[in-house]
């Protein structure tokens, strides 16, 4: 249930959730968020996009005040647009990460394997040439000379697991202390460091910020969504899209991304 007159902070996924399936952003979308931040309200990207997407993110939602990105590995302060200051920036040691995907390759047969480790301006990821990867650049490389230092995160694919039987089983597998495991979506998970998602990195944010989570609310689509629902307290909104996971969590369903579901959300609340 929504709690009781406005939010100081909105932070909201972006691919699923604000990006529409044509990869754009609507005009109205980025009205409405404008209003959204001219009431008082802080506006964040919370997104599994690396830093290497910055201007990608930047581009989509122009209206925030702080990018938290790579699952939460990544926070930016960008309110000064033209000096952003990063808060958080945690990585994976290659080594522990050759260890996950070692233990769940003997589990469960090999893997596509994709390495996310640069993070200039479309830096490309490293790994397995994959059909089944469809959204940027991929340099392939032997996985070993792929993990020789820090990552950003790993992505996996089995190619004859679903997804999210593929996740349940990496949550088995791997503990909590040795790397936070998820997926957005892509039809691979994510392997990130231990401690990161997205829920930590709205914490950094609200601790900057001085807002407590009971004034935060918080829009998602996917299960890498499901940390921030469960630490966000003004209320969580699913898209009508979203996965069955993070609608079960969900004080309330809106629209599609493709309708627009978090701009009239946030419309109907601002004239309340």
């Amino acid at each position: 249930m929504r709690g009781p007159g406005l939010p100081k902070l909105i932070a909201t996924d972006l691919d699923g959730t604000l990006v529409r399936s044509d990869e754009t952003v609507s005009d109205y979308t980025r009205d409405v968020l404008e209003r959204v931040r001219a009431a008082g309200i802080h506006v964040v990207g919370a997104t599994g996009r690396g830093p290497r997407l910055t201007g990608l993110v930047r581009h989509d939602i122009p209206a925030a005040d702080f990018l938290v990105m790579g699952g939460g590995s990544r926070v930016l302060d960008v309110r000064d647009p033209a000096h952003p200051v990063v808060l958080r920036d945690e990585r994976l040691p290659g080594h522990v990460l050759a260890d996950v995907l070692a233990r769940l390759e003997v589990e469960l047969g090999a893997l596509s394997v994709l390495i996310e480790a640069g993070d200039t301006h479309d830096a490309p990821l490293w790994g397995d040439a994959d059909p089944n990867w469809r959204y940027d650049a991929v340099e392939a490389r032997v996985r070993a000379e792929c993990l020789t230092g820090p990552v950003i995160k790993g992505f996996a694919r089995h190619p004859a697991c679903d997804v999210d039987d593929l996740l349940a089983a990496a949550q088995r597998l791997i503990p909590a202390d040795t790397a936070t495991v998820t997926q957005a979506g892509l039809g691979y998970i994510e392997i990130c460091p231990p401690g990161v998602d997205k829920a930590t990195g709205l914490m950094v944010v609200a601790t900057a910020l001085g807002i407590d989570p009971g004034d935060v609310l918080v829009f998602g689509d996917m299960p890498n969504d499901i940390p921030m629902f469960r630490w966000a307290g003004f209320a969580r909104v699913a898209v009508a899209n979203a996965h069955p996971q993070l609608k079960a969590l969900a004080d309330e369903i809106t629209l599609t991304n493709d309708e627009d579901g978090v701009a009239s959300y946030l419309e109907a609340m601002l004239k309340l």
